[in-house]
């Protein structure tokens, strides 16, 4: 028996909650609600890379997709949620077999000027300072949706939709629930996260160069490499500078150094002739690898199989 989608009723009236004109204040802050809504993203369905003046919460309750956080890409799938801040470049996808629903919030905070009758400072100010403090500052990665922020679209709209006593009340409760629920799932983030995901260009690089290390006998160029991992041949320069910070790591000189490691093994084997080592390991012709082998050993390769197999 096919699972019931529970957020499938805000698709009959997709626009109900960004009718209302969602305006109040929490603790020191103005709080305006933009867009409110649940949407969908059919397989391989692409939103180019943009920004927002205002912040938005995504949250993924079906499908599959991925994220690009400036210039990080991240898997997304149920459950899951990330935040994007004013001014922060990213890019959504939802999965080339399956589609995406997402529940979008869009709220702009603006912090008021304080009167002298608001000096003292109670409970909810404090919270809301907490809150909206760390809402500036959550990492660029999504994280679970512990603590179930998504059931507040859910209980926001059947407010809108049945217009009780308090409906208002209980939809700008609401709201301020997604803020907290979403901080307070970034507070523990950190001891659930796994470690391919503590450090992704770590990952990232670990997968490239395995790539390389099983495809170097053939052409291989830093746009194929790149591609394998989403990224763009620019992004995957960077990464190579960023986890090699000598600067003479780079994506060509790890290639040679692929290279050159199979020929060395080769020659110690003393089996094949120069010219068919070259064409194996990725060398246009034995004279280029001449060149290559000598500029970096200080010997030819005929002398370094000579060396290695008399021990000489």
């Amino acid at each position: 028996m096919a699972t019931v989608f529970p957020y499938s009723v805000m698709s009959e009236r997709p626009d109900a909650l960004e009718r209302l004109d969602l305006r109040f204040q929490w603790g020191p802050y103005d709080i305006h609600v933009l867009r409110f809504h649940l949407t969908y993203f059919p397989s391989g369905r692409a939103v180019a890379f943009h920004k927002h003046a205002e912040y938005e919460f995504h949250f993924i309750p079906r499908g599959k997709g991925k994220v690009i956080l400036v210039d990080e890409e991240y898997s997304l799938k149920p459950g899951q949620f990330y935040l994007t801040g004013p001014g922060v470049m990213h890019y959504q996808e939802a999965g080339e077999r399956e589609g995406m629903d997402e529940l979008c919030l869009h709220i702009d905070i603006a912090e008021r000027i304080a009167t002298g009758d608001e000096a003292d400072e109670d409970w909810e100010w404090a919270e809301a300072r907490s809150c909206i403090g760390k809402l500036k500052s959550l990492p660029l990665f999504p994280a679970l949706d512990t603590y179930d922020a998504m059931r507040c679209f859910l209980n926001a709209y059947e407010a809108c939709s049945e217009y009780y006593a308090g409906s208002y009340t209980t939809i700008k409760q609401n709201v301020i629930q997604i803020l907290l629920r979403s901080v307070r799932a970034y507070d523990t983030v950190n001891e659930t996260r796994l470690l391919p995901t503590k450090d992704m260009k770590a990952y990232r690089y670990q997968l490239a160069v395995e790539f390389m290390q099983a495809n170097y006998g053939g052409p291989l160029s830093l746009e194929e490499v790149a591609e394998k991992q989403r990224l763009s041949a620019r992004q995957m320069q960077r990464l190579f500078k960023e986890m090699n910070r000598d600067g003479e790591h780079t994506f060509s000189r790890v290639l040679e150094d692929i290279r050159l490691s199979a020929v060395c093994r080769e020659l110690s084997e003393g089996i094949k002739s120069i010219e068919e080592i070259a064409t194996m390991t990725g060398f246009s012709t034995s004279n280029y690898l001449h060149a290559v082998f000598r500029k970096r050993y200080g010997m030819t390769p005929s002398d370094y199989r000579k060396q290695t197999i008399t021990g000489g």
